[in-house]
């Protein structure tokens, strides 16, 4: 009898020492461009992130997953740390996490510094990100690490001399800085550089620019999406192609959700990134197949692909944690972390917490009838040149 009841006695005691948050649920607070013009992104990153909890259950190391989305319309940095404080604040969620724009995720550090939440940031791309705030976890790409390998494919590709034209906000920077950097250490000439407003620019003057110098070819980033679809066909229009200028870019401004309406203007553009919808794999033929059951009327993209990662990397960081979320544990646990994705193998730098993946050199083709990054060449383990 004496020993039954020194038996329930360590279970009670047990019991009250088992930490708390094992039997509660694990609220995830979403920052993403829901509405506006760049709500396609937003769309994409909570697609990614659902379709995660659909194919592996929506409990993650005990905890139950609830997913708090809020919009904050895109280049809107007080709306973002507006809404990054309310999740902390009134929803009290244990993880901040997606993040579409770099104004977005900028304004929203000093809100995770602060209360020292987790915060996985899904496509913002400045360099300068992830030293904001000592818990921020990227899973997208910097906009150095997908510039570098196209710079360097293109003065290793009879490219000699460059005209750039970049949107005239951090990530546009980083791009510019890198690609001078890369092409001018391969032995390119920048013949032309210009930067152009982040909300709706008028590109005729600078695509006649560029005509006027004849450059082998420009090198673009801009906000993809609706600012892609105008310049290229204003390229078409002023026949820039048939002058001999050819188009390279960073791979997010031929991504497959606006590939249709860009049209066969993309045609033969050479780019560099992360995801294809035909990266060649058998996790990414599986990811692909899930995400049109789920979603048929949309592409899965690499915004697609962040948010699933996203997801990947909270589940297999809490299992090392046995659940718990707290800010200095879960990020000590995610650093150095790997794991299959459907982009490939990619993982967390120990020291910049931020993504280490695989690059990849691609150029618009049709496939099967339907416009698609063709990967032909690939840079494998890259990690941020931005932070060397």
């Amino acid at each position: 009898m004496a020993f039954r009841k020194t038996v329930a006695a360590i279970v009670v005691a047990l019991g009250a020492a088992a930490p708390a948050f094992a039997a509660e649920p694990l609220k995830i607070g979403m920052v993403l461009p829901m509405s506006g013009l760049f709500a396609a992104y937003g769309k994409q990153i909570e697609n990614g992130a659902r379709l995660y909890l659909k194919q592996n259950g929506d409990t993650f190391a005990g905890r139950k997953v609830e997913l708090i989305i809020k919009d904050d319309t895109g280049v809107a940095p007080e709306i973002s740390k507006r809404a990054a404080q309310e999740l902390v604040v009134k929803d009290k969620v244990d993880i901040l996490a997606g993040f579409g724009l770099t104004p977005s995720a900028f304004a929203a550090a000093p809100v995770s510094k602060e209360a020292k939440r987790p915060m996985i940031v899904m496509n913002a791309a400045a360099s300068a990100v992830t030293t904001k705030s000592d818990y921020i976890l990227r899973v997208s790409h910097t906009l150095p690490q997908i510039t570098a390998p196209v710079a360097d494919w293109a003065a290793k590709n009879k490219i000699r001399k460059v005209y750039t034209l970049v949107a005239d906000y951090g990530p546009g920077h980083d791009a510019e800085a890198q690609f001078k950097k890369t092409f001018a250490a391969a032995g390119g000439e920048i013949v032309g550089e210009v930067r152009t407003p982040v909300k709706n620019p008028d590109f005729a003057p600078f695509l006649q620019k560029i005509k006027d110098v004849k450059p082998d070819a420009v090198f673009l980033f801009v906000p993809p999406g609706e600012q892609t679809v105008a310049f290229m066909k204003g390229f078409a229009e002023r026949d820039l192609a048939k002058a001999g200028i050819r188009v390279i870019a960073t791979g997010d401004l031929t991504e497959e959700d606006i590939l249709d309406a860009v049209g066969d203007n993309a045609l033969g553009i050479i780019n560099s990134l992360q995801y294809s919808e035909v990266h060649d794999s058998p996790e990414n033929k599986a990811y692909v197949q899930a995400y049109y059951k789920a979603y048929p009327k949309d592409r899965p993209n690499y915004m697609s692909v962040s948010g699933y990662d996203g997801m990947q990397l909270i589940a297999k960081t809490l299992e090392k944690t046995g659940g718990d979320a707290s800010g200095d544990k879960f990020v000590a646990a995610a650093k150095g972390m790997s794991w299959i994705s459907p982009r490939g193998k990619i993982g967390i730098d120990a020291q910049t917490r931020d993504i280490v993946q695989t690059i990849y050199i691609r150029k618009v083709e049709k496939v099967a009838g339907k416009l698609q990054n063709v990967e032909f060449d690939k840079v494998v383990d890259l990690r941020d040149p931005g932070k060397q």
